[in-house]
């Protein structure tokens, strides 16, 4: 398997965020009580210092020029710093409590903050003297956000006190209040929006949310009356999760951008509202992902959340999709990829369509009859006829779909259950259709695995057998698509084999720590790929039993695992947040390993051709590149056994590049460990002591380390050789003495 390429991390560490604009520089703030400042293009951190607030900084801004930065504590003070300079400009004090709002006035010349804390009031700082001019008082809850006219003569602040009041800043009086809620932003003046209702050139601005729920809303502030409201698919509530908590204006480019109440970014085109592109923040646990589109372009994933989130794998843009109630816990798509099912906590099924062209997805039906959470999900493998369901309630319902399934949510079809089966004692934790749409598997974590015949339409389930031998609940079954057997996991930790005619274990894989929650089957059935609580993924191949890799890329358990249809791609999910996929390299790797393998050969036969044509140099420098300390030392022999050998190695080896003199006293290192290859290793080594200086060969990399091996091993030689050295003078020494005793006297 490959590498990761789409990972989602875990929230940011960092309490305060603000960039300047146009967006060049981006200056975090965090508990540590450290300010960077970062390459937001390069993902770099340029600098860092220390804040000079004793607590953490809860708001930041930059003043236009960028130039300036503004910091507000949850000591009450505020500090401004010159970030091209790099130096604290100005420390004000005198707010009351958490300083959580920070302005500058839009005109710089009259260097102006404006900033709001724990009093509920706005006060207006002269930067010259950094005296506090005014307090403007008229909230009686913390201020969540001012915005400015252009001319910079009116400002606008909205709270929590769910009113907005418009400020004349040169009377410093409030003009007007206006009964709204929470964030702020002023409408451009030089734009038409009438067709939003705006029909006069005084003050409008948009408000994020009315009344705790999330439609934005257009308001006059000359006769606070509500000109414009969103209108969104679905009624809204208290709670809702779509509820928006932040405006920021984009005046470049005419947008708006939205921050719900689960930490999503929506832009939104003006003048029209329009939902242009959506960015998800934290995911919190997820808990099943798959492949989607046509041509597999596309995960849905299902987190700790009501919504289900539909990614761009080529853009990572987000769509995300409303109607589930509660929790959703599982998913499945159907074979052509734009139809697909999910199942919740709120006790319900439904059924999705993805339009192909533009991507967008809605629901098509739904069906609500368990008594209970519905864990598991699977749909039909040959067409797109039915659904299966298993719940917290013991239960499996089969649901048949229509044969024309509607193409928007406006005639959405309401599902009935055909079949209802009491099949487990315990929750039923997964369930699978055979690829011929026959069979039925389901695992509960009563330990046990059952097989069922679906039948022809309209007939109920048979029991065909029971799968026994898990010593703990069983959390994931599949069918092969090959062969007559089916998997199971569970959380004993093992994943077993099972056969379909007689219901006996084939196989048992066992290699996880803890619960196997996920198993899918791969490469046409001969492997498998399985996840588990340990935060691996790990591959087996079934014929041999063995695992043959380890996939370490999650920090908790991993509840989604998916492949595409044509097996070069996997997704894995975890409760960690984060969603990777991954690349099926075998086919790389083996075409690269014959690749190098043809090279080597066509090398050998290169340097056996240099060595017939004693070209030695080009010969010893192609046996270094191929990093083969053998094959070097078979060339070394071969120059030391030619005409005039010594001086040619010589010649040779002085000719060589450094980093072939560096792997060459690195392979006489080893060399000189052996009896049979120290003469050649000493012979290089005297080369490069005779006429290379120390001080240049302890520049070589690992030079140190190789001389100090040279040494045991050449005293060792060197004790060798005197003992031979001896012992043929003491058979010398025989041998003239047995001359002397066998001569004839005279």
């Amino acid at each position: 398997m490959g590498t990761s390429l789409f990972p989602f991390p875990p929230p940011s560490p960092f309490l305060s965020i603000h960039s300047s604009f146009p967006p060049q520089i981006l200056v975090t703030a965090s508990k540590a009580l450290l300010l960077k400042q970062w390459d937001w293009k390069q993902a770099q951190c340029t600098r860092s210092w220390r804040a000079i607030h004793n607590v953490p900084i809860a708001s930041m801004t930059f003043d236009p020029t960028a130039t300036l930065l503004a910091t507000g504590g949850c000591d009450g003070t505020i500090k401004l710093w010159d970030v091209v300079k790099q130096y604290c400009t100005h420390n004000l004090k005198g707010s009351s409590g958490v300083v959580h709002l920070v302005e500058f006035h839009p005109d710089i010349s009259l260097l102006q903050l404006f900033s709001s804390a724990s009093d509920c009031g706005i006060r207006m700082w002269d930067l010259r003297s950094s005296q506090c001019l005014c307090v403007l008082q008229s909230h009686y809850s913390p201020v969540t956000s001012l915005a400015f006219t252009p001319d910079g003569a009116s400002m606008v602040s909205s709270g929590r006190d769910k009113i907005c009041t418009v400020w004349d800043l040169k009377s410093r009086t409030a003009r007007r209040t206006v009964p709204v809620y929470e964030s702020v932003v002023l409408l451009p003046e030089d734009e038409d929006f009438s067709e939003i209702g705006v029909k006069t050139k005084e003050i409008h601005f948009i408000t994020a949310g009315s009344k705790g729920i999330c439609v934005l809303r257009v308001w006059d502030a000359s006769s606070a009356r509500c000109v414009f409201a969103q209108t969104l698919p679905s009624a809204p509530s208290a709670g809702d999760p779509r509820s928006l908590t932040y405006c920021l204006p984009l005046p470049s480019s005419l947008r708006l951008a939205t921050v719900t109440a689960e930490h999503n970014i929506l832009l939104y085109q003006l003048p029209s509202f329009t939902t242009q592109q959506q960015f998800v923040g934290f995911n919190d646990e997820v808990l099943d992902v798959k492949f989607l589109g046509k041509g597999d372009t596309h995960i849905v994933v299902a987190t700790n959340s009501s919504q289900l989130k539909v990614f761009d794998l080529a853009t990572s843009s987000c769509k995300i999709l409303y109607g589930h109630t509660d929790t959703v816990l599982s998913l499945d798509v159907f074979k052509k990829g734009s139809l697909f099912v999910s199942c919740a906590k709120d006790k319900s099924v439904r059924v999705w369509r993805q339009d192909p062209d533009s991507g967008q997805v809605c629901c098509v039906a739904q069906g609500c009859s368990h008594a209970n959470a519905v864990g598991s999900i699977t749909c039909s493998r040959m067409k797109e006829s039915f659904v299966v369901s298993g719940s917290q309630d013991c239960t499996i319902k089969v649901w048949d779909l229509p044969e024309t399934i509607p193409e928007t949510d406006g005639d959405m079809f309401q599902l009935t259950a055909r079949v209802t089966e009491k099949a487990h004692d315990k929750d039923v934790n997964s369930v699978a259709v055979s690829p011929n749409d026959k069979l039925l598997v389901s695992g509960s974590q009563d330990r046990l695995a059952k097989l069922w015949s679906l039948g022809a339409p309209g007939a109920d389930l048979a029991l065909l057998g029971v799968f026994r031998g898990h010593r703990r609940g069983v959390w994931c079954v599949q069918f092969s698509p090959m062969d007559q057997v089916l998997a199971s996991s569970s959380a004993d930790g093992s994943v077993k084999l099972w056969s379909l005619q007689d219901f006996s274990c084939l196989k048992t894989f066992e290699g996880h720590d803890a619960s196997v929650l996920k198993l899918i089957f791969v490469s046409r059935g001969t492997q498998l790929l399985t996840s588990g609580s340990d935060g691996l993924v790990k591959l087996w191949t079934i014929k041999t039993n063995e695992c043959v890799k380890t996939l370490d890329a999650h920090q908790d358990k991993v509840w989604g695992l998916h492949a595409t249809r044509k097996d070069d791609r996997v997704v894995t999910a975890s409760a960690d947040s984060n969603i990777t996929v991954w690349t099926d390299v075998t086919e790389v790797e083996q075409a690269e390993e014959q690749a190098k393998q043809e090279d080597q050969i066509l090398k050998k036969q290169e340097l056996s051709n240099l060595l017939h044509e004693k070209k030695y140099l080009k010969a010893l420098g192609l046996a270094i590149s191929l990093d083969q300390p053998h094959t070097v030392l078979k060339v070394i022999k071969a120059i030391r056994q030619g005409e005039d050998g010594a001086k040619q190695l010589e010649k040779t080896v002085l000719k060589l590049r450094q980093d072939q003199k560096e792997s060459m006293l690195r392979y006489c290192a080893v060399w000189n460990t052996n009896a049979r290859s120290c003469l050649d290793a000493q012979a290089v080594i005297q080369v490069m002591l005779t006429h290379l200086s120390p001080e240049e060969l302890l520049q070589y990399q690992g030079a140190r380390a190789h001389l100090e091996g040279l040494i045991p091993y050449t005293e060792r030689h060197m004790q060798r050789i005197g003992r031979l050295l001896q012992a043929s003078m003491f058979l010398d020494y025989m041998w003239q003495k047995m001359r002397v005793t066998g001569a004839p006297a005279r």
